[in-house]
């Protein structure tokens, strides 16, 4: 549905990114926010939504979200997996190069662009290979990448094993003023792990990822990062050991950022138990006292960014003996409720928490999304702050079920979500 001109008023309008606060008047036209506080002269608005008791934010900004199109649409589609983010009051996404064909070609970024324009109901930007076919041997186009409208390159979850190829990437990425989104994982060191290496692993007799798989491609990165001056992203941090060695290269001036999959703010590897499916992850759940250092490192800002990490899959896929299931979980629609988690924990107050899924995920990719401003497309998220729900598989809009939240009950929940001023999700009270 979509109005010219709309009202959203009475509602809590809080902007991290402006550090706006207050309860406030929003009026939108033609996309985008025309006004705060007092209306235009003249302006009549064709609907008017009253949001009494709401925050309203801008809309989340997710950095990792699988969409499974093209190539293993039984798993979601763009239209299924962007239904499930407008429910969560995400209203842009990455999609990883991972898909089949590999987002190495501007006609594949182009491909997801205009099905999710005319199919999606979130804004969705394609992450560009980082090397062609995702084979660590050859670099990408990426200026023809970042014409067909590539935020960010990355190589997934796909080893660059040669240092040389992965500096002179880098190298090229910078060039062209592209983020280089990285997955600090040792492919040696990882190779056949299931879950991470400790007692639960030991105790349960599956194969494990030790912590120095993540710190050992942390730290050859990070010196790649600084002998090139590239801007790099670290997608998925899991270990204490990480934040500590980020945050010591930032201090030098390394430009270097970072990200944590919202699961791995709650869960750990006492969730494995009784073999658990919905928590079988990539990078794998650690200790209590990662968990408890990662919650520190994005409060503090040396994480600067919250995502979803979104992988549906279909049902067969987490059915089968544990060592043969697929990692992942679908996120998307309990991102934002379980960011509002942290508010109620006292990990952070609600303006850092936000900033964690809107501005600074935006900043990331050098992008002007995340903000209420004058101007600005009228992306916005509108949730009330103390509804209390369980998230259930029958109101599920995301194809993938997977999810070890079912039946926990979160705090925080979305009622309308607009991208471009146009009311893509609306839940009655």
């Amino acid at each position: 549905m979509a109005e010219r001109q709309l009202t959203i008023a009475n509602g809590r309008v809080l902007d991290p990114a402006n550090g706006l606060d207050q309860v406030i008047d929003l009026h939108l036209s033609n996309g985008r926010i025309v006004a705060i506080g007092t209306a235009p002269e003249g302006f009549e608005p064709q609907r008017l939504i009253d949001a009494t008791g709401l925050v309203v934010c801008p809309g989340l900004v997710d950095l990792c979200a699988r969409l499974r199109e093209p190539g293993l649409e039984h798993k979601g589609t763009i239209e299924s997996e962007t239904a499930a983010a407008a429910a969560g009051g995400i209203t842009t996404l990455c999609c990883p190069p991972d898909t089949a064909p590999v987002i190495d070609t501007p006609a594949v970024a182009q491909l997801i662009r205009r099905r999710a324009k005319t199919r999606g109901q979130a804004r969705v930007l394609p992450v560009g290979a980082l090397t062609k076919g995702l084979a660590g041997q050859q670099i990408s186009e990426m200026a023809a990448l970042r014409e067909a409208g590539c935020p960010a390159v990355s190589n997934a979850d796909r080893p660059i094993r040669n240092t040389r190829v992965k500096r002179r990437a880098l190298e090229y990425a910078a060039t062209f003023d592209l983020t280089s989104i990285l997955h600090p994982a040792d492919h040696d060191l990882s190779d056949g792990g299931l879950v991470h290496e400790g007692r639960v692993s030991t105790q349960l007799g599956l194969p494990g990822i030790p912590e120095a798989a993540e710190t050992v491609a942390l730290a050859r990165d990070l010196a790649l990062a600084e002998q090139t001056g590239a801007r790099v992203h670290f997608r998925g941090l899991s270990t204490a050991r990480a934040t500590e060695m980020l945050a010591e290269a930032r201090s030098r001036g390394v430009a270097a950022s970072a990200d944590v999959s919202v699961h791995q703010l709650f869960l750990t590897e006492d969730d494995l138990y009784g073999f658990n499916a919905n928590a079988h992850v990539i990078p794998p759940l650690r200790t209590p006292k990662d968990r408890d250092a990662l919650r520190a490192a994005v409060a503090s800002g040396a994480i600067s960014a919250i995502c979803s990490d979104h992988r549906p899959h279909e049902p067969d896929a987490k059915l089968a003996p544990f060592p043969q299931t697929r990692p992942g979980i679908s996120a998307l629609e309990t991102l934002l409720s379980l960011v509002l988690e942290l508010v109620a924990e006292g990990v952070m107050d609600l303006g850092t928490a936000l900033a964690r899924v809107t501005c600074n995920p935006a900043d990331i990719l050098n992008r002007a999304f995340g903000r209420i401003e004058i101007g600005a497309r009228a992306d916005l998220c509108l949730f009330d702050l103390n509804e209390r729900w369980r998230p259930a598989p029958e109101h599920w809009l995301s194809q993938g079920r997977n999810t070890p939240f079912f039946g926990r009950e979160l705090r925080g929940r979305v009622r309308y979500t607009l991208s471009n001023g146009r009311l893509v999700y609306e839940r009655g009270s």
